[in-house]
């Protein structure tokens, strides 16, 4: 079975992030303030992939910043619906204030979150690393991130590649092929293969056991924070 929990430097840029919404005077965090947030924060494997794919950090944000526009004056500290699920516990546990945290995700980012889960799990890895937030990203292709991050040259096949590279194991599928088959599991272990900590802001950790990553974050969307 497999846990996950989220890296310091990923909750670092979902920080980032949002600091980059309100920078923006934006009501809302998108694609784009995750890819920002992911080039502020610096260092990782994302950013060494990135350097090794020939991708600047700055060239990046610039582009970026090129197709986005500032919000009204206003808008930032405007009131904005709780966002709460895995975004907003997050949030807490870095100590956001109210009005931080409530700045909601859009229904993109929030795929984007989804998709990191699943790069790691299909992986093997029992976090979610700034790579798999880049994977992430990548592979939510409507977004503004991607489409920032391919206009350099990226793939996400590419990305991957280069992620596996850096972190010297092989890809699932080929590991697979050239170890013994592990334990038969039951379906109730299987079914709850994933496992999800959250810091709630209160200060109370709660651990829950799911068989999808798309269920453990309708599980944490339906928090209220």
């Amino acid at each position: 079975m497999n846990g996950y929990n989220f890296t310091e430097r990923v909750r670092k840029v979902l920080q980032l992030a949002r600091e980059e919404a309100f920078a923006l005077q934006h009501e809302y965090v998108g694609t784009e303030h995750i890819l920002l947030g992911l080039c502020a924060e610096g260092g990782g494997v994302a950013d060494a992939a990135l350097v090794n794919l020939d991708v600047d950090n700055g060239s990046v944000r610039e582009q970026v910043l090129k197709l986005v526009r500032p919000g009204k004056d206003d808008a930032a500290a405007a009131a904005a619906p709780a966002s709460g699920g895995i975004l907003g516990a997050i949030a807490g546990s870095m100590g956001l204030t109210r009005q931080q945290r409530d700045l909601p995700y859009t229904s993109r980012a929030k795929r984007v979150l989804e998709l990191a889960m699943s790069e790691a799990r299909e992986l093997r890895h029992s976090y979610v690393g700034t790579e798999h937030l880049l994977l992430g990203l990548m592979r939510e292709e409507k977004g503004i991130a991607a489409q920032v991050l391919t206009s350099k040259g990226l793939t996400v096949t590419g990305v991957r590649d280069e992620v596996v590279r850096l972190l010297g194991t092989e890809m699932p599928s080929t590991a697979a092929s050239q170890s013994p088959p592990g334990p038969r599991l039951s379906r109730e272990e299987r079914q709850a293969s994933i496992t999800l900590v959250v810091e709630h802001p209160d200060g109370r950790v709660e651990a829950k056991k799911f068989g999808r990553a798309n269920d453990a974050v309708r599980y944490l969307n339906a928090l209220e924070y």
